[in-house]
């Protein structure tokens, strides 16, 4: 029988062979092993987990996959308020629902199976592979209930047993298992008309009445199952006094929960927050876009006032890993689609796979993936590591010596996961779309029809770039947290730029030496901008006193001004740095596994080149275009 998880000797990898240190995951996951009815291993845990991941594959190829173009052929419509789906759609739920895997990484204790968020990121690349109208949905059950969770401990309205391990009270916990048993889900409402990277302009507001109650007001677009019962919805509550005060902009928001409806015990349904219609989109067609109007709609405040940007990066970065997993599954469909047909399709006397210019596209989508899944894989270790451990560590469900252990963790991992989120999310999202192109263009006439779904598949990867933050702005994400460690520790940086040029000279094995050169090539990349912006910074000091100079050069950087030439070069740093990343992870596997060294090698054999063409991009161009972009500012100035 088919199955998208057997099938995939790169993915089998990361649960056979050992790509995942599966054992501090599994350890934090069940408190040390002191759940009830919990796994006492890891061994025992990670047995199950690929048997999950074996069942979601098996789901994916024979429910999923043969429902996908009626799916798409039937696009969602607004009926009487409610978005109505496919039939093919809503009966894939109700199969899934019939799974109980919505609650697969809640706790034991709330219905769920306590599987990691790492597992669930595979699903989602299995569920993709077959239908991303599918998986999108999908993914706003358990991830939206998982959120009611966290948001819950961190604000201190979930309560411990630390004898037993197990939760004995959430604030949420009705809305939960409402959404655990698949009668419910729930929605990020962020995006506003003409707010949407700004969130600074977001003009929802949340007020409170006399008796503490909240309120929500405004209105919201482009949101991902906007027909779902909760919303988690970032509105403004804070007037800010002038346009220094820290509630001016991003501080000025919260986050509230919004039931947007009650089901009456007569079968009808009452809204407070309306549907006002659902967008007809180029792909994704069976999952739900909806603008919505929210009328003073009762809220439930999450956390404090002024927390809801902290709050909502919560929510994002687990978004962005997901998308990145998202992509990975178009990746992972448009190359076999386009291996499958270039083996049958035979042009001027032999199979177009044995043609030069089509083995090496194939050859290239195959590297391209397994970077991209080494990269999610990393990303969605440390990001799960950096929030449990944050979650244990708060809840007190651990022993002391334990406690600590973790406690000195924390810190490697949120910054490996912060590192890599937005080169995931990037890399993952564009190479979708380059791939699904070129399965078209191997496809030639018939990938233009609608029967061999090629044009689908590019169809539904065009918006991988733009949701849940655009390309762009993961490169300015990437650029500024880059060249901000620069100038923070300037000497660390240099004493990397020696380590990477001596490694590329001496390191006994050749392909360190080759992933110490993509890495000496970064390095001089974000040399060459911090260089010209701290000279630029150092021309506006020239009638400051020498002994102002270092407190100046380490505060008050206008973004807007210091760092063009660094945000026009970002999105080609973004792709030197999501190289250098790749292959760093690729080089530690390689060490480990003898069999992954041809899958280094090969993405070196691409990422070589690359790195020099982005590296001469970087260092010689841009300056004719910033000075075009500086005239007409310079003439208002003087005028």
């Amino acid at each position: 029988m088919a199955n998208y998880f057997r099938d995939n000797d790169d993915l089998l990898f990361y649960f056979d062979r050992g790509g995942t240190d599966w054992a501090p995951l599994v350890e934090v996951t069940e408190y040390g092993f002191r759940t009830e009815g919990g796994f006492k291993s890891t061994e025992e845990a990670v047995q199950f987990y690929r048997e999950v991941a074996d069942a979601m594959g098996e789901f994916a190829v024979e429910v999923v996959a043969p429902a996908a173009a009626k799916i798409d052929a039937c696009p969602v419509r607004l009926e009487g308020g409610e978005a109505v789906c496919a039939p093919e759609f809503d009966a894939i739920f109700e199969r899934i629902k019939g799974l109980e895997i919505h609650g697969m990484c809640l706790p034991r204790e709330l219905g769920g199976q306590n599987c990691p968020l790492t597992l669930y990121f595979v699903h989602a690349e299995l569920m993709a592979r077959a239908d991303v109208s599918v998986l999108a949905h999908h993914s706003f059950h358990g991830g939206m209930a998982m959120a009611m969770l966290v948001f819950s401990i961190h604000e201190g309205t979930t309560k411990v047993d630390p004898e037993r391990a197990c939760i004995t009270e959430t604030r949420f916990r009705d809305a939960i298992a409402e959404i655990a048993r698949g009668e419910a889900w729930g929605c990020m409402d962020i995006t506003e008309p003409d707010a949407g990277s700004d969130m600074a302009k977001l003009r929802a507001v949340g007020e409170q009445d006399a008796a503490g109650d909240w309120f929500v007001t405004g209105q919201k677009i482009f949101i991902t199952s906007g027909h779902a019962k909760y919303h988690f919805v970032i509105a403004r509550t804070e007037k800010p006094g002038s346009a220094d005060d820290p509630f001016a902009g991003l501080g000025g928001l919260s986050m509230f929960l919004v039931p947007a409806y009650e089901d009456l015990p007569d079968g009808t349904r009452r809204r407070v927050v309306a549907i006002d219609r659902v967008e007809e989109k180029l792909g994704h067609h069976g999952s739900v876009t909806a603008a919505l109007s929210f009328d003073r709609a009762p809220a439930l405040l999450i956390g404090s006032r002024g927390d809801g940007f902290k709050h909502m990066l919560t929510l994002m970065n687990n978004a962005r890993l997901g998308v990145g997993f998202e992509s990975l599954g178009i990746c992972e469909a448009a190359w076999r689609m386009s291996k499958a047909y270039a083996a049958e399709r035979g042009s001027m006397g032999k199979k177009i796979d044995r043609h030069e210019m089509i083995a090496d596209y194939l050859e290239e989508m195959k590297s391209d993936i397994e970077a991209i899944r080494a990269l999610g894989m990393h990303g969605a270790f440390h990001e799960e590591m950096a929030q449990k451990i944050g979650i244990v560590l708060k809840l007190g469900a651990l022993p002391q010596e334990k406690a600590a252990e973790l406690e000195r963790a924390l810190p490697k991992h949120k910054a490996a996961a912060r590192a890599v989120t937005p080169l995931l999310k990037y890399l993952a999202a564009e190479k979708a779309v380059e791939m699904s192109r070129r399965a078209v263009q191997i496809h030639g006439g018939n990938g233009y029809t609608r029967d061999f779904g090629a044009e689908k598949l590019l169809r539904d990867a065009m918006v991988m770039p733009i949701y849940e933050g655009t390309s762009q702005i993961q490169s300015l994400m990437a650029m500024k947290d880059t060249l901000g460690e620069i100038i923070k520790n300037p000497q660390r940086f240099v004493a990397r730029i020696a380590q990477a040029r001596w490694r590329s000279l001496s390191a006994r094995d050749p392909l360190e030496r080759r992933v110490a050169k993509i890495e000496a090539l970064s390095l001089a990349c974000q040399h060459h901008l911090v260089a010209r912006t701290a000279a630029h910074k150092l021309r506006s000091l020239g009638d400051k006193p020498v002994a102002e100079w270092p407190a100046s050069l380490t505060k008050n950087w206008d973004p807007k001004r210091d760092f063009a030439l660094a945000m026009l070069h970002a999105e080609r740093l973004t792709r030197l740095l999501a190289d250098e990343a790749v292959c760093r992870i690729l080089l530690d596997q390689a060490r480990r596994f003898p069999e992954r060294r041809d899958v280094l090698s090969r993405y070196l054999d691409r990422a070589e080149p690359r790195g020099r063409f982005l590296h001469d991009e970087i260092t010689t161009t841009g300056h004719r275009l910033l000075a075009s972009l500086a005239e007409p500012t310079e003439k208002v100035a003087a005028e």
